[in-house]
């Protein structure tokens, strides 16, 4: 089954809801970092929640996501783009307990997220964290910043990550005061292996048996890292040659890692001298993950 966001909205009700499944996105994550067990767990509801979030949108851009804390999780990023690409990593200290509730992990701090459009202005929202899950976390953020009634499930192991969102639509009331706490409801049976394992038709069949839901066209979701050796080469250039030169006298070379999909970029005295040459282009070409 291809890594896949399905939307679907309930006939004659203003309610729309999406699916997410994540296999080969999420092992791709997997493979890039040696996650603890506590970690890659919250990690991959992450990533989940930020599919669905972007596809609420109408943007053509990306959507960055964020857990930010003052616990042995200082920090946990996905970005997620129109085209549903996406990448994700976190920052940890210490040996993670294997089994641990998100709030220990987390500690105190705050979800953020950040609207970046390929054209525009870009957008945050921040609010404190709370709730005993991602799914609340993000519910609540959309409650408290956005105004919109959002609710999420979300589930992770080892091999998949995946996730279902309903939401009321924005400025257009419901014709039965009851739709909305009986679909919420209806959802809510949902189980964490349910949405590991099955289908978004067979989920929704099985969730809303009862209820007339149209489900669209599927769209696939996958890992994608647009960092590059020319990139990199950029960011060195705003430090500036004394700078740079500086470095290399001290460490003989220069290395960067991508945070998200773990590749290095190396850089010796000769690649640093160039950075600074006119016309001539940063060493290696653009890469993609």
């Amino acid at each position: 089954m291809q890594d896949q966001l399905s939307r679907f909205i309930f006939e004659n009700t203003p309610i729309r809801g999406e699916v997410v499944r994540l296999e080969a996105t999420w092992q791709s994550v997997l493979e890039r970092h040696d996650y603890p067990v506590a970690l890659r767990h919250i990690l991959g509801e992450l990533m989940a929640a930020a599919a669905l979030l972007t596809a609420t949108l109408k943007l053509d851009g990306a959507l960055v996501l964020q857990i930010q804390g003052d616990g042995l999780v200082s920090l946990l990023v996905v970005e997620c783009n129109s085209d549903m690409t996406m990448r994700a990593t976190a920052k940890w200290s210490d040996e993670l307990p294997v089994e641990e509730s998100l709030d220990r992990l987390v500690g105190n701090g705050k979800c953020v997220i950040t609207l970046l459009p390929s054209e525009g202005q870009s957008y945050q929202g921040v609010v404190p964290l709370e709730g005993d899950s991602i799914a609340e976390i993000i519910s609540g953020y959309m409650a408290r910043s956005e105004q919109l009634d959002t609710v999420l499930w979300l589930a992770s192991n080892d091999r998949n990550a995946a996730g279902m969102l309903l939401q009321k639509l924005p400025d257009q009331p419901l014709q039965d005061d009851d739709d909305w706490n009986r679909i919420t409801q209806l959802g809510g049976t949902v189980k964490p292996h349910e949405l590991l394992e099955l289908s978004a038709q067979t989920l929704l069949k099985r969730l809303f048996f009862e209820e007339d839901v149209r489900l669209f066209e599927p769209q696939e979701v996958t890992f994608s890292c647009p960092c590059s050796r020319a990139g990199v080469a950029n960011v060195l250039r705003m430090l500036g040659k004394e700078e740079i030169a500086k470095l290399v006298d001290e460490r003989k070379r220069i290395e960067v890692h991508c945070e998200f999909c773990n590749q290095r970029y190396e850089f010796d005295k000769i690649d640093a001298e160039q950075l600074f040459v006119t016309d001539i282009a940063a060493p290696g070409g653009e890469t993609r993950h």
